[in-house]
């Protein structure tokens, strides 16, 4: 088994050269589009602080439907898609629309409560929009129904297999030999500080990165997040969310909009005992009646934690009820997927690590690229080994694998690789 030790970790460092090769750009691509949506939040909160916010007056706020139907007189609005209502008297209303003919969705606006103007366009909205699909779909048209989300998607399975990989590689033979896995050596120069700087810094973000991905998946493919499903949840949860999906049409200028907001919203507001904070009230993209509801309590601290009703918009009947305090742990883990994904499970901390980690990704591309590049220049000793320089190159691998020093094993291995 101690000789089959260097011929495994020697096919490990190959397939780990040529997945990474493979997909350097890629992950690089997705990492800093990642990196990029890691504030989002905060950062369009702050850009659209002037129309979010009201003056509070003494009159009652505009139900929904009178909202929508005063922005209907305004030119060139769209057809509403979904409103965001606060029980903030100080908070303007949400509201995004269809997607037009062309499949492109006209940007959202915030109005007043209270009379219905328009306050204005959010800024930031539309960039991050793009950067979004460029980090889930890269743009390739069809979105999350094109071939975007399958190629993300095995991007993110060689990135798994590069970690374990490297992992592997890493592994020192000594346990003492732990203490230089989180400290590169700065000393070096050349191919000697690029590999400390990708293996190092590597150790350092693994854990993260595994996070990225396995959550990331989730995203891609279908059978991956059925298996999640059946993996956390309860057997009626699963069972219920296992129920083949009905094809509504595409949205279309005008789909819906025979159906109204209010019946609903005073449905939300029975069953929530006006103990929440914002409600978005998403219409039906096809020819049905049923509107998705999702609301935020006053002790909800991420976007994850909400309860999602299904509700008759015509009857005001409440079909459905899916409340956060009654979900498991590993229920609240599938509903927090993206937070998770994200960090924001660890408040702003969690997210600039994982914002960090992300935009380290071009390290690695970049290192791991000149690794491979010096390793081809080392194929010339194959000729001296052919002149009878074995014995030579023998004992410069053996003065580079110093006992229980994994870079310097590593080393070795690369050393056999071009003999």
């Amino acid at each position: 088994m101690h000789k089959r030790g260097p011929t495994i970790k020697a096919a490990l460092l190959q397939v780990h050269s040529i997945i990474g090769l493979a997909f350097a750009l890629l992950l690089s691509l997705i990492a800093l589009t990642g990196a990029i949506m890691s504030f989002e939040d905060e950062i369009v909160d702050h850009l659209n602080a002037g129309i979010k916010q009201v003056a509070p007056r003494a009159v009652p706020a505009l139900l929904p439907d009178e909202l929508v139907s005063r922005l209907k007189t305004v030119p060139d609005s769209g057809n509403v898609a979904a409103i965001t209502l606060s029980k903030d008297p100080s908070f303007a209303v949400h509201i995004r629309f269809v997607r037009d003919g062309q499949g492109v969705r006209p940007s959202s606006v915030y109005v007043d409560p209270y009379d219905g103007h328009v306050l204005g366009v959010p800024r930031g909205e539309d960039f991050f929009a793009t950067v979004r699909r460029l980090h889930r779909w890269l743009l390739i048209p069809g979105d999350g129904r094109g071939w975007g989300r399958q190629i993300t998607g095995i991007a993110a399975l060689g990135l798994i297999v590069m970690l374990v990989s490297g992992l592997v590689l890493r592994w020192p033979r000594r346990a003492g030999s732990m203490k230089m896995w989180l400290k590169p050596n700065f000393g070096l120069r050349g191919r000697g500080l690029h590999r400390s700087l990708h293996a190092v810094v590597g150790t350092w973000v693994l854990p993260i990165y595994l996070v990225m991905t396995l959550t990331g998946l989730w995203y891609s493919f279908d059978w991956y997040k059925d298996g999640v499903i059946w993996l956390l949840s309860r057997p009626h949860v699963v069972a219920a969310k296992m129920l083949p999906k009905q094809h509504h049409p595409a949205e279309l200028p005008g789909a819906a909009q025979n159906v109204g907001f209010d019946r609903a919203w005073s449905t939300l507001q029975r069953e929530e005992s006006g103990d929440f904070v914002r409600a978005q009230l998403t219409l039906p993209a096809g020819a049905g009646t049923v509107m998705r509801i999702r609301s935020w309590r006053k002790d909800s601290t991420l976007e994850s934690m909400r309860d999602e009703f299904r509700i008759d918009a015509v009857t005001g009947q409440l079909v459905s009820a899916e409340r956060y305090a009654d979900k498991t742990l590993g229920e609240k883990a599938i509903a927090g997927v993206l937070d998770i994904h994200r960090g924001a499970v660890l408040g702003w901390p969690g997210k600039l690590a994982f914002m960090i980690a992300a935009a380290l990704m071009p390290l690695f591309a970049i290192t791991g690229v000149l690794l491979y590049l010096s390793r081809r220049k080392l194929r010339p000793s194959r000729q001296r080994a052919a002149l009878g320089d074995d014995a030579a190159d023998r004992t410069s691998e053996r003065q580079v694998a110093a006992p229980g020093d994994a870079e310097g094993e590593l080393d070795g291995i690369e050393l056999r690789q071009v003999h």
